[in-house]
């Protein structure tokens, strides 16, 4: 597959990551205090099938890695917000078991697909344990989040999700400049920015429980 399809799905994704926090971003200035609208999970999900396939064509484990853990969080949060439910019955079973076909692919392909993403000249195992850890700890905003809305019984977005988004996104980006890696270099520095912004909404508008 061309260079230029696969970055296509990669700037698609980031987009619509982008999208999601600057609609959230909008939402909480306009409310004064920060909220997660529905639309920012539908688009979570939908960005993070198109990175994991963005992830799989760079044979960049990092990527996929981070996008497999958040993929049932995503659904999570809309089953908290009652919207998973008016889904269409076809679709609802398509996402969810989407990731099961994958997996089953990636399986019958491993003797290739395996040596490709842990032997890849391009990354070097510094520089994938980097990619690691850097999604892992991304990765740990959305399990955060998901244990603190389970315990309020709503999906909500807490100032520790914010704040370990800062930080995952600072490491990925620094993943980004050694891989030059376009698509997370821009997608990160945006959503940066938009992190510093919620942290502050936070901070002056939710009072801790």
């Amino acid at each position: 597959m061309s260079n230029w399809v696969i970055y296509s799905i990669g700037f698609l994704a980031q987009i619509l990551f982008s999208s999601r926090l600057i609609i959230q971003w909008l939402y909480s200035e306009k409310q004064k205090r920060v909220i997660t609208p529905t639309i920012f999970w539908t688009l979570s999900l939908l960005a993070s099938f198109l990175l994991f396939v963005y992830g799989y064509l760079r044979d960049d484990f990092a990527i996929m890695l981070g996008q497999s853990l958040t993929y049932f969080i995503y659904i999570r949060n809309l089953q908290l917000q009652n919207q998973w439910q008016k889904y269409p019955k076809f679709m609802r079973w398509f996402l969810l078991l989407m990731p099961l076909f994958i997996a089953v692919f990636y399986f019958n392909n491993n003797t290739i697909d395996v040596e490709k993403l842990f032997k890849n000249e391009a990354i070097p195992l510094w520089l994938l344990l980097l990619g690691i850890v850097s999604q892992v700890v991304f990765t740990l905003r959305f399990v955060y989040q998901w244990l603190y809305s389970e315990k309020q019984k709503e999906s909500t977005l807490p100032f520790g999700f914010w704040m370990l988004s800062l930080i995952g996104s600072l490491l990925i980006l620094i993943y980004a400049i050694f891989r030059r890696d376009p698509v997370l270099f821009i997608g990160h520095i945006l959503g940066a920015i938009i992190y510093i912004r919620n942290l502050i909404l936070s901070k002056k508008y939710v009072i801790p429980s």
